[in-house]
C-alpha cells in the first residue's frame, strides 16, 4: 500500500482523513455482505492555516496545536483510546501518475534507473527526498509496462507523522486522499470503467479505473476559474486515447462517476461528463456506493476517504 511501512498489516476499522479545514476520524461497521455503516464519526474544523496543504512547503504551522485538536475529535468520536489508523492526508500534499516505460528494461537495475528518471520528472524532485511508493499495472495497449507511482516529501510526511508519534497513534497505513475515496468505486464488480474527480481547494486529482485497476492518475493544480477546461482535457484524453484504444470488440464505457470534497459541484461535473462523453451518468452518493450514514450531519465530502480506508479492515 502507499506509504505504508508494513507489509502485509492488518488493517484497523479506525481511520482519520485531513483536509486544510477539517480533520475526520470514523469508525467503520460492516453490514450486510457489501455494505458498511459508520459505526462512530466526528469531525472538526481546523483553524485557519494550521494545515496549508502543499507538495513542496511545509503544511502544519503548529504541530502542538493539531495534536490538541485531533485528541479532542478523537475523544468527541468515543475513539479516545484507539491507538491503530489509517489516515487519508491532504490531497495537495501528495501526488499521483501513472508511469508508462516506452521501452522494456534489460535488467532491474535499469528498470530502477528508468524509474528514478521518471520520479524526478513527474514528481520534481529527486527521488532521495521522497518517498514514493509505486505498483504494477497491466500492460497498456501496445505491451507497454505501466506503474502506478504515488509520492511526498519525506519532510512533509515527517511532519505529519511526528503528530501521530505524540499521540501514540500506530500509523501503519498513511494514503492519498483519492486512494481511500477510490475504494467507493472499486468495491463492487460493475464490468464498465470508473471516474473519481477528488477536488480540493488547489485543484482535483482524476482517477479512472477499468476493470478495477487504474488507467489514469493525474494531479491537477489550477485556478478555480480554470476547472471546467481542465476537467474537458481530460475527458477528451479519455475519449480519444483510453477508449478509443481499448481491446476487444465492445469498447468500455463510463458507467460509475464519483466527485468528492470542495471546489466542484458534482452536478455541473456530471454535466460535463454527460455532454463530453455523451452519456448519462449522475455523480454517486453514499446510498449507491453502499456506505450508510447516521445522520444527515455527516457529510460524505469529508468521510469518503478516511471510511473507505476503513474498508480495508475486511
Amino acid at each position: 500500500m502507499l506509504f505504508s511501512k508494513i507489509v502485509r498489516p492488518r488493517f484497523p476499522s479506525a481511520a482519520l482523513g485531513l483536509e486544510s479545514g477539517n480533520a475526520t476520524v470514523v469508525y467503520l461497521e460492516r453490514v450486510r455482505r457489501s455494505g458498511f455503516s459508520i459505526k462512530r464519526a466526528a469531525t472538526a474544523t481546523l483553524p485557519e492555516s494550521l494545515i496549508r496543504p502543499s507538495f513542496d512547503e511545509q503544511n502544519i504551522s503548529d504541530a502542538n496545536a493539531l495534536v490538541l485538536l485531533l485528541s479532542e475529535v478523537a475523544l468527541s468520536a468515543g475513539l479516545a483510546k484507539q491507538r491503530k489508523w489509517s489516515v487519508a492526508l491532504p490531497e495537495a500534499a501528495t501526488r499521483a501518475t501513472i508511469l508508462t516505460l516506452e521501452s522494456t528494461p534489460a535488467s532491474r537495475s535499469e528498470l530502477e534507473e528508468v524509474l528514478r528518471w521518471k520520479y524526478e520528472r513527474s514528481f520534481g524532485a529527486p527521488q532521495e527526498e521522497l518517498r514514493v511508493s509505486r505498483e504494477r499495472l497491466p500492460p497498456d495497449a501496445q505491451g507497454r509496462q505501466r506503474y502506478l507511482a504515488a509520492g511526498i516529501h519525506l519532510s512533509i510526511l515527517a511532519e505529519y507523522e511526528s503528530v501521530f508519534e505524540a499521540l501514540g497513534w500506530q500509523t501503519g497505513l498513511i494514503l492519498p486522499r483519492h486512494q481511500g475515496e477510490a475504494r467507493w468505486i472499486t468495491t463492487n464488480a460493475a464490468p464498465g470503467d470508473a471516474l473519481l474527480i477528488s477536488s480540493h481547494l488547489e485543484g482535483f486529482t482524476a482517477y479512472l479505473l477499468r476493470n478495477k485497476q487504474p488507467v489514469i492518475a493525474r494531479s491537477v493544480l489550477c485556478e478555480a476559474e480554470d476547472r471546467d477546461d481542465e476537467l474537458y482535457r481530460l475527458l477528451l484524453f479519455y475519449r480519444d486515447r483510453i477508449v478509443s484504444s481499448a481491446d476487444g470488440s465492445a469498447t468500455p464505457a463510463l458507467d460509475r462517476l464519483l466527485v468528492v470534497g470542495e471546489g466542484f459541484d458534482k452536478a455541473h461535473v456530471s454535466e460535463i461528463v454527460n455532454e463530453t462523453l455523451e452519456v448519462h451518468l449522475r455523480a454517486l452518493g453514499p446510498v449507491e456506493v453502499g456506505l450508510a450514514l447516521p445522520s444527515s450531519e455527516l457529510s460524505f465530502d469529508t468521510l469518503a476517504a478516511p471510511a473507505g480506508l476503513a474498508t480495508l479492515a475486511w
